[in-house]
């Protein structure tokens, strides 16, 4: 079993196959735009620019579930990431990624990248995934590791 198999709204509302990122390195992060880790768009936008034309690929999932830190609606949180961090990487439809509600996608990710046998949930915004080119979990980043410290694990998956 991999990502491939499953299909969500992306930002606009149209339903995207995960398949359609096959043969390539995906970061796949909730994001939020009231957190203190918000900054990290500037990163995230730098790898993807710096690494796009070698297949790789960052997926934003907005996440309101911690503090409600995303309150905003898709229109306006794709408004203020290409409007404040010039964000041009792929960004998807709000969605919960813990709980009963939470999104199959997430629930896939972290079964297959538990932080340990018993506890699985999102611990905040931010918090990363890397999904080598076979679609496979092969990491789960905290929200404080930032997206330049796992550069080197990127280049990695990318030869």
């Amino acid at each position: 079993m991999n990502i491939y198999q499953f299909k969500i709204k992306d930002i606009f509302g149209n339903v995207k196959s995960m398949s359609d990122y096959k043969n390539n390195v995906l970061l796949i992060v909730n994001v939020a735009s009231k957190c203190g880790f918000t900054k990290q768009y500037e990163e995230l936008e730098s790898l993807y620019k710096k690494y796009q034309d070698k297949n790789f690929k960052i997926l934003g999932f907005p996440c309101n579930q911690f503090f409600m830190q995303e309150p905003k609606s898709e229109t306006e949180i794709l408004s203020f990431c290409k409007t404040k961090y010039d964000v041009s990487f792929d960004m998807f439809s709000k969605i919960k990624v813990n709980g009963e509600d939470a999104c199959d996608l997430y629930k896939f990710l972290k079964d297959q990248k538990p932080w340990t046998q018993r506890a699985k949930a999102v611990k905040w915004n931010f918090e990363k995934f890397l999904i080598d080119k076979k679609g496979n979990v092969v990491n789960r980043f905290l929200s404080k590791v930032t997206p330049f410290e796992i550069e080197k694990d990127i280049i990695e998956l990318l030869k």
